[in-house]
């Protein structure tokens, strides 16, 4: 991201339960957890960026740039509170989206239950037209027919139309005419066209991507819009940055015209603060570890980079399994996404097993200690119960926890039931919730080829440092770094990502057939856009351009990225870009197929600026050999008792220093737990770096 000046640089990433909010300025980091305002999601991050800003004695016009990140497109997407959406789609094509994968995710199950689609049948319009697979019109676009339709889609009351034209990805002219005609017969109406948002193969997955882009256009502009009307009357003059579910930023204009980009804004920023880290930290593998409130995020980062998809599900309907969601083909961060954060209900299932998430109590009510109405028992309510938790110093000790409150609801609700008192039934919740994380890290790691006990966790989010340690234990991990300022790490990230835009076009080629000059031409194009569209904020910054292409065998029916060289293709690259696709299938699968031709199908250009990769803030701090300490009451579940132990405050713990667990590390907004059997010692830079000795 571009410098700007030496004025503060201010990051703000919505939660499900907390905002987090982080300044830098002069070397230094100010940051606050404030609770998000779900009916109002700007409030809430109005209210932290005033807080950081006074204690950092500045003023709005002080702040040189301000990115953004926000889970509201997402909730729309899961709470179904988008815009009345109409889809336009090729005569015969109009249950594609009911229709789906034709194939059940559950193959067992007889009440198995299908994401409903975001637009219902009697909203979706059939179109007179047809392309080839090639390109070509097969069926001319029927005007008259169209025209006709016009009156039906405005006397059904919609607010955003999403248009999806059969094969478009090849040939976009009929969209293009359907839009403009749209925009010109239906003004105030947003509209979306497949070919713009996601002009890729496959058409359920490209109408499902337009119809969500439709779907959240019309909420998210307004928000936009309330946003910087709002930022501009408190006197910030500063440029708005939007973070993006792949990993860098976007400008305001960008944001409002492809809102479905921004879904997966918070977790991306996390990850590239593991990424930053590892690279600082010389960390060949790395497993990023982020728990917030409301979710719990898995990723994993090798040579200091994390993965990178172009497939994502949201709003997954059934026990969080794949295929029970809808599909969008976004640039987005690979990483595996569960109902397991501090907010995460605990409950008892018909065999009276304790089951935790993935309903959680967000931010209203809240969990039971909040003492904001809620009820049921949460991961943070066991974690106060437990010990772990100081209710005086929560979030800074502006939100003091009722310890009681938690330990009535736990009992209530698991206790009660199972024979249990407070203090074992708040232990049984912690392993439930640990043991959903691990069983999801070692699924996510199977899928991508990767070894967990290779790795060194990277463990940030609110609630990461309390469950780190115990975590990686279960995955045979023996080191676990907790940054500087962790509980709000993805904001954090957020100050290091680069303004980006990557532009997707699919060209379906056998290696037989490899046309270097086709190639060539499709993607000097592509890369013209994409500067354009970073240009316009990137402030003068150096550009940089990464490339790759999706690539199989032929007859399968899934990819696996491969990057390209930073130059013009020859003819002699289609046989090394399938050697390079045949390494990495086979560390993912533990085979090669012989003998069977490879397809080049999907090509990608990210344009981005250089991004900023040092994570440290300034420190006073010496070297010192004490470590200051007081005790807190914990309980051992190994031992069934309380036992006192040393609790140290991070900001008095120097570079250099040293100790062994059981231990609880208290800061202003997290906590972390350094179990029996592991040391802990602080690096150089501030972090804490937890190790388990074999």
């Amino acid at each position: 991201m571009p410098a700007a000046s030496k004025r503060a640089r201010l990051a703000a990433d919505i939660g499900g339960t907390f905002t987090d909010v982080v300044l830098e300025h002069g070397g230094r980091r100010h940051s606050a957890k404030v609770l998000t305002t779900p009916r109002a999601p700007e409030k809430g991050m109005l209210q932290g960026m005033g807080k950081v800003l006074e204690a950092a004695r500045l003023a709005p016009g002080d702040v040189g740039v301000l990115v953004h990140g926000t889970t509201l497109a997402t909730n729309a997407l899961i709470e179904r509170k988008g815009a009345r959406t109409a889809l336009l789609t090729t005569a015969g094509f109009r249950d594609v989206l009911e229709m789906g994968y034709e194939k059940r995710y559950e193959h067992y199950d007889l009440d198995l239950e299908l994401p409903a689609p975001l637009v219902p049948r009697e909203l979706r319009f059939p179109v007179v037209e047809r392309m080839t697979a090639k390109g070509k019109v097969e069926t001319p676009f029927d005007l008259r027919a169209f025209e006709g339709l016009i009156g039906r889609i405005r006397s059904a009351n919609v607010e955003a139309v999403a248009v999806g034209f059969l094969h478009s990805y090849a040939n976009d002219a009929h969209e293009i005419l359907a839009g403009r005609i749209l925009a010109r017969r239906l003004p105030g109406v947003a509209v979306t066209l497949s070919s713009a948002v996601c002009p890729e193969i496959r058409e359920y997955e490209r109408f499902s991507t337009a119809c969500a882009n439709a779907y959240v256009q019309p909420l998210m502009a307004s928000y936009l819009e309330r946003l910087s009307a709002e930022l501009r009357r408190r006197g910030f003059r500063c440029p708005l940055y939007l973070m993006t579910s792949g990993g860098g930023l976007t400008t305001l204009a960008t944001a409002r015209r492809f809102p479905v980009r921004l879904v997966e804004s918070g977790p991306a920023g996390g990850a590239i603060l593991s990424a930053g880290l590892a690279r600082e930290n010389r960390l060949a593998e790395v497993l990023s570890f982020d728990m917030g409130g409301t979710t719990a995020k898995i990723c994993f980062i090798e040579g200091g980079r994390p993965e990178q998809s172009r497939k994502f599900e949201v709003a997954r309907v059934w026990r969080n399994l794949k295929g029970s969601g809808l599909p969008v083909r976004i640039p987005v961060t690979e990483m595996v996404e569960i109902g397991a954060g501090g907010g995460s209900i605990a409950r008892l299932d018909a065999l009276r097993r304790i089951q935790v998430g993935p309903a959680s109590a967000g931010a209203d009510p809240g969990p039971a200690s909040y003492r904001r109405g809620g009820a049921e028992p949460t991961v943070t309510d066991a974690n106060v119960a437990l010990g772990r938790i100081d209710p005086e110093a929560f979030a800074g000790g502006a939100l003091k926890l009722d310890r009681a409150a938690a330990e009535r609801a736990i009992v209530r609700r698991v206790g009660k039931p199972l024979g249990l008192d407070a203090a074992w039934a708040a232990a049984g919740i912690g392993e439930i919730v640990e043991e959903n994380m691990a069983g999801a890290a070692r699924v996510h790691a199977i899928e991508r080829g990767k070894v967990a006990e290779r790795c060194t966790m990277i463990a940030f989010g609110g609630g990461a440092p309390l469950h780190a340690a115990r975590l990686a234990e279960r995955l045979g991990i023996r080191r676990v770094l907790v940054p500087v300022d962790a509980s709000v790490g993805s904001a954090v990230g957020f100050l290091r990502a680069p303004i980006a835009f990557e532009v997707v076009r699919s060209l379906q080629l056998r290696e037989d057939v490899f046309s270097a000059a086709r190639i060539n031409s499709l993607l000097g194009a592509m890369e013209e856009e994409a500067r354009a569209i970073v240009t316009a904020g990137a402030l003068g910054a150096k550009l940089q351009a990464h490339r790759a292409v999706e690539m199989r065998y032929e007859g399968q029916g899934h990819e696996i990225s491969v990057p390209l060289p930073a130059r013009a293709l020859g003819a002699a690259d289609a046989r090394s870009l399938r050697a390079d696709y045949e390494r990495r299938y086979e560390r993912q699968f533990g085979l090669r197929i012989a003998d069977v031709p490879v397809e080049f199908l999907t090509w990608s250009v990210q344009v981005s600026t250089m991004a900023r990769y040092s994570f440290r803030s300034r420190t006073s701090r010496k070297k010192e050999d004490s470590v200051p300490e007081s005790r807190r009451n914990l309980f051992d579940p190994a031992s069934g008792r309380l036992q006192r132990v040393p609790q140290l405050e991070r900001a008095a713990l120097a570079p250099g220093a040293r100790f062994s667990g059981p231990a609880l590390v208290a800061e202003p907004q997290t906590t972390t737990l350094v179990p029996r059997g592991w040391r802990c010692k602080v690096s150089p830079a501030g972090h804490l770096l937890l190790e388990k000795p074999a």
